[in-house]
């Protein structure tokens, strides 16, 4: 008897239902969004090459011919003026392709890829130093201490009151300039956070998911972080979003503390009949998935946060398969 049929009928729709997901986002790669996705892990699979000790005088064999396909046809694209692929990355690409065959050494399929990399028109420069992997500079102490990080993080709770007052979008989109560096799978960063700061909409927003009962009228800003399943090519994949995502969100929420604001981060139960309801209200396309919301704002100076009490180290780690 499968595990499912023994535990209750209702548990095999809610698999379906993210298999519904997953196969939607590997259509969309396979039929629109593979070259971009798939350029950005090559790159990110090359500069691991080109970081290795000791480095490989040949290496990337397997995926370096579709790399120069992609990149050129990015190039190109990007020329016309129909290229979503940003030009930072494109100079990423670039760069790290230059630095892999000048490094590189003589191979049948190398040398025919370099002499037609070269051959390329140069991409758009965003900045003159060049995008490869680099030495960080570790001669000076970390710009935070440990202190400091603990103390943000004890400062830092979820907060459910707010001031009737307007958060800047200079603010938030600081916070999510830190955001985004947080550690992403092939850096493929495969989610979008769906920002709401307009009062009618925030309500909207606020009404789907549970978890804001009693306060979701006073909520000045609400965001959706949306998982985009389109960046993968086989189901072995399919949880990144929620990962990767989630790494971002904690990023998000401390760079807000930094600024003086706060944050509630409102879970996002698998539940097909809300999902439908976001979905219909932020018009997501077949391969997207809410991963999570954050309510944000001024925190009200009088109002007060659950105390929370983790749990201790001994009951969240172990080393070496040793018992406490």
């Amino acid at each position: 008897m499968k595990i499912w049929e023994r535990l209750g009928s209702s548990i095999a729709p809610a698999f379906m239902w993210e298999a519904r997901f997953t196969s939607a986002g590997i259509l969309r790669y396979k039929q629109i969004y593979g070259g971009l996705t798939l350029l950005n892990r090559n790159t990110h699979r090359l500069e691991k090459g080109l970081i290795m000790r000791p480095r490989k005088e040949v290496f990337a064999l397997d995926y370096i011919e579709e790399t120069v396909n992609a990149y050129e046809a990015a190039l190109k694209a990007s020329q016309n003026g129909r290229s979503g692929f940003p030009v930072e990355q494109l100079q990423w690409t670039h760069d790290v392709l230059s630095e892999y065959f000048d490094v590189t050494g003589s191979h049948p399929k190398i040398d025919l890829l370099r002499e037609r990399f070269r051959g390329f028109p140069p991409a758009v420069r965003v900045c003159q130093t060049p995008l490869v992997p680099y030495r960080r500079d570790l001669s000076q102490p970390p710009p935070v201490h440990y202190e400091a990080l603990a103390a943000l993080a004890e400062r830092r709770r979820s907060v459910r009151w707010f001031l009737p007052q307007p958060v800047p979008r200079e603010l938030i989109d600081k916070a999510m300039a830190i955001a985004a560096q947080s550690p992403s799978a092939c850096n493929r960063q495969p989610f979008v956070f769906r920002i709401f700061d307009e009062p009618e909409l925030v309500q909207k927003v606020a009404t789907i998911p549970y978890g804001v009962i009693g306060y979701e009228h006073q909520i000045p800003v609400i965001v959706v972080i949306v998982g985009q399943l389109r960046n993968f090519f086989d189901p072995r994949d399919r949880h990144l979003i929620y990962i990767d995502g989630a790494l971002a969100a904690m990023s998000f929420v401390l760079a807000l503390e930094t600024l003086g604001l706060s944050s509630c981060c409102i879970n996002w139960p698998d539940i097909p009949e809300r999902e439908k309801k976001m979905a219909e209200l932020l018009k997501l396309e077949a391969d997207e998935r809410p991963i999570m919301l954050i309510a944000l704002g001024w925190p009200d100076p009088e109002g007060m946060v659950p105390r929370s009490v983790k749990k201790p180290l001994k009951l969240l780690r172990t080393y070496n398969f040793e018992e406490e």
